[in-house]
This record gives structure tokens, sequence and C-alpha cells, in this order.
């Protein structure tokens, strides 16, 4: 399939899947004009060079963006009312190199607003839906990427992760989810939430389109000062390694009476199928797993609160007049904040404010240190990625839960890697009552390739093929 049918697809694929009362919401801003032009500039250029000289991985493949990543030509509007019709000036580091890798930008996707969310409820534009069971959410924030994919409107796409925001949805969504190294991928036009939390993630339908995805977009970057000159090995080449040896870990704290036995039974299956495969499967601690949700709730609000403090009507996006300065800022960010947002930047306020930053932000990264050790003390004994369930249930329906720490557990399984900056990976692992189960794999820092051959093996295990 050329570049302009597979675009075309894509389209119709959206309109097939967002279209009436009942549409998914998937899809918040596109222009299909430019995107057919550029599918046709794609396939000038292929039919301007031999295959040997076309160099372009992704040539011909649409691909969705998360609203909170820059792009040029289309809005990027983080799911707010704060940023209605704001066009960025410049585009992602990310998107960039997909564009240059002969991928094709058909669309924006719904999130929950400046990615604070685990359901996509949070969004300006309203939530969006499951593709496999519409009643139900597709996880979040990165939820609307999540559902392009598992709606089939596009291979791959570009989510961000703060908290699990790219493994929680594609566990819920039945898709491959892939949070990277932090560094490994610029944040370079990423709007950010938590910059010591964010990373730009990739969905896939497959492990191999979620590995290509990231092969693309990986890479030092100098406009992002926390990435990092490293090198980028051929992810899809972990498709051939042998897990003959490949020492794979199972933390205690991940598997206990909490979870759903019907979802510790698909994680009991996916570690006999890798032990079939070759692996040792070995019972290992990370005894400070309990801490990972209160530490993350006190760190990525205090980032927040920070950096949201630049929309404040002045430089961009809506402005409410009020009485003088103060009354202009206090209406504009009072109308134009949800309330998780709003939630959110008071609590990092308050953390930060004199008098409680000891006592909780302080204490928060000294606990935070830990969390990453006990990775760093797993690894160094040998253990190659660890096996976790992703999320502690399925997809849970549409406004069932209204207690907020209640949703903040939807992260309890995925925050600690974020807290420890190492790579995880959503890889689907079967159904409980006919909705998706993600397995999690973790790796040691910039081990993707590890973790890419675990879940290549996994694929193959579960589906006769996938890659």
């Amino acid at each position: 399939m050329n570049a302009l049918a597979a675009v075309n697809d894509a389209f119709q694929k959206a309109d097939a899947v967002q279209a009436g009362r009942d549409g998914l919401n998937i899809v918040v801003h596109e222009d299909r004009a430019a995107a057919r032009v550029d599918a046709e500039k794609q396939d000038q250029l292929r039919s301007e060079g031999s295959a040997s000289d076309i160099r372009h991985l992704t040539s011909a493949i649409p691909v969705a963006v998360k609203d909170n990543i820059a792009t040029l030509g289309l809005p990027t509007t983080c799911g707010s009312r704060i940023l209605a019709g704001y066009v960025s000036p410049y585009e992602a580091t990310a998107v960039r190199k997909l564009r240059e890798a002969g991928a094709i930008v058909v669309s924006k996707t719904n999130c929950d607003e400046f990615a604070m969310g685990s359901s996509t409820e949070n969004s300006a534009y309203g939530p969006t839906k499951n593709p496999v069971d519409p009643t139900r959410v597709p996880g979040g924030s990165s939820g609307g990427s999540a559902a392009a994919v598992a709606a089939g409107i596009v291979r791959i796409a570009l989510g961000s992760e703060t908290g699990g925001s790219v493994r929680q949805p594609a566990s819920f969504c039945g898709v491959v989810g892939v949070k990277p190294t932090y560094g490994r991928v610029s944040r370079f036009g990423l709007v950010a939430f938590a910059s010591s939390l964010d990373h730009i993630g990739v969905f896939g339908k497959t492990v191999d389109d979620a590995a290509l995805g990231l092969q693309v977009i990986a890479g030092h970057d100098p406009n992002d000062s926390t990435s990092v000159d490293v090198p980028v090995p051929d992810y899809r080449a972990a498709a051939r390694e042998s897990l003959k040896g490949l020492v794979i870990g199972r933390p205690r704290e991940y598997f206990t009476d909490a979870l759903d036995l019907r979802i510790r039974a698909r994680c009991d299956e996916a570690a006999d199928r890798l032990a079939s495969a070759g692996a040792e499967i070995r019972d290992v601690s990370l005894p400070h797993t309990s801490l990972a949700i209160p530490v993350y709730y006190i760190v990525a609000p205090a980032e927040a609160s920070s950096n949201l403090a630049r929309f404040d009507g002045v430089r961009y996006g809506l402005r409410i007049t009020g009485d003088g300065l103060q009354g202009m800022y206090e209406a504009t960010r009072s109308g134009g904040f949800g309330p998780e947002v709003t939630r959110r930047i008071l609590l990092g306020t308050y953390v930060l404010s004199a008098g409680y930053y000891d006592a909780y932000y302080k204490k928060a990264m000294a606990i935070r240190a830990l969390i990453r050790s006990d990775f760093d003390r797993v690894f160094a004994s040998g253990v190659r990625v660890l096996l976790t369930p992703t999320t502690p249930s399925t997809a849970f329906r549409i406004g069932a839960i209204s207690d907020p720490y209640e949703m903040y557990l939807s992260d309890i399984y995925t925050v600690t890697a974020n807290l420890a900056g190492i790579p995880g990976l959503s890889v689907p692992g079967g159904f409980v009552d006919g909705l998706p189960v993600g397995v999690q794999i973790l790796a040691s820092h910039f081990d993707e390739y590890g973790m890419f051959a675990a879940a290549y093996a996994l694929e193959r295990s579960l589906t006769g093929g996938g890659s």
C-alpha cells in the first residue's frame, strides 16, 4: 500500500469509529489535506529511488500523536481549555524524527488534561471510549493514542508517560505500549507536567510496531539537556534473540493478595511461557514498592505546580479578563484548568511551601532514591528483566471511579519505573471477562533491547507469530 492509500485508509477507519453519538472520541485535531500532501511527497520519493536507496524506516506509515506533543500545523492543546486553539511554532523532536523517517502524522489524539489522569475522562473534549468495550475507559492519560492503535486507525502512535500513561492504557486497550529509559528519547516539544518523570513513549499494534517506533525516535538531542548520548541498538533485532539463560525476576510486592486472581493467572501463564522458551524465573523483592504512590503524588504535583505556572493568560492560550492583573490571572487559571489539574497544582504548591518542603518533598525524594536502589540491586544480581502485571484491574466503566485516590491506584504497578527512570513495556497477555490484560516487562537503564527480546518471545508464544 502506498502512502496516500494508507493515509486515506486511516481516515476512513477514524470516520468509522468517531461518527455519531456513540463515537469513541479518539481524534481531536487533524488536517487531512496536509496529511495527503505529505503522503504524496513520500510516494514521489519512493518512486524516484530503488528499494536499496530508500532509508525511510516508517515510510508510508500513518501515525497519531498525543495532544500534549508539539506539532507544526496542528494544534497542541493538552486536552485543556486554557490552550484552546494554540498551534506551536516548533515541533517536538520525536515528531520531527518520525516525519524524517517517512511517517505521516494523520491526527492528534485525546488525552487527560495536561496528562493528569488515568482514564482520559479529564479532557476538555470529553472522554475517549475503549474500542474493545465503549462503555469502558481506554486508560490514561494517553488513552486517545492507545485507542487509535486498538481501533486500527494507525499502527504506531506517540504518547507520553509520567506515571504509567502509556503502559496502563496499552494494557486496557490490548496493544503494546513502551516507556523508554529516561533520557533515551528527547522530551523537546513535550509539554511539561513533571520534568523529572516525563517521557515520550510509543504504542504499537504489535511488539515489532512498537520497536520500530522507538527505533526512529530514540537518540541524543542537544535541544534536551536530559537527553543521554548513548548508542541506540536495533530493537527489532531482539526478535531473533534466544531466551536461554535469560533471568526474569518476579517481584513479590507486585503479586499481593490485592491483585485480581485472574490477572495473576495471566501473568503466571506468561512466566510459564517464557520459562518454556528458555528463561529462568526467579522471585525477587523490591521492598519500597508500597511507597511509590504516595511518593509519586508528592513529586509529580510539586513539579506540575512549577511547570504550569507559565499558563497565566499573558503569553499564549486563554485569557479571561478580571479586576487588574491579579484578577486576570485568577480568572484565566480558574476558568482554564479543569478540576484534576487544579487539584494537583494546589497539592504541589502546598508540599513545596515554607514549612512543608522538608516534611513532604524532601522526604519523598529520599524515598524515590531508595526505590531506584531497589531496582539497581535486583538488576545487579543477574536479573535481566522483571515481569509484573501492568494494572491491578481490567478497564473500568466510564464514570465508575469518582474518588481521586482510587483512580491514582490504577498506576500502582507503573509509577515505580518512572520514579526510577527505567524502561518498561506492556504487552497483551490475554483476557479476563473479554477485556485485555497487560503483562509488564521492566529492564535496567538503557536495556530496552533485553526488554524487547522478552516481549517478542512472549508475543510469539501467545499468538503463534506477531513479529
